[in-house]
């Protein structure tokens, strides 16, 4: 199993949700953030005094897939999240060891 971390605009939160449930994505976690990357954040000013916003707002989306399936689920992020500008993101992934459903006891690939 792999754990799949994507980081994309606000912007493209329906667009990314419902294409990843149309893929019949079980489970997928999804936080507000804050963060910035190459961009970093923008200059504002304030009675005349220039202050620099280094956080910009993110949607991270958490999801953990088989491992059969994992350039799937990283294509269809990538497919949905792109716009081609500075600021579209990152995909991290890691290896799960184990997953436990609380509710049933099943471990593995079952218990996504």
């Amino acid at each position: 199993m792999k754990k799949i971390e994507a980081i994309v605009r606000p912007e493209q939160i329906e667009i990314l949700k419902d294409a990843l449930l149309k893929a019949k994505i079980n489970g997928i976690t999804i936080n507000q953030v804050f963060g910035c990357g190459n961009q970093y954040g923008w200059t504002e000013y304030h009675r005349g005094t220039e202050i620099i916003m280094n956080t910009l707002p993110k949607v991270e989306f958490k999801i953990v897939v088989p491992d059969d399936r994992l350039e799937e689920i990283i294509s269809i992020i990538v497919q949905n999240s792109q716009t081609g500008e500075v600021g579209d993101g990152k995909i991290f992934v890691t290896e799960v060891i184990d997953c436990i459903r609380i509710r049933s006891g099943e471990r593995g690939n079952a218990a996504l």
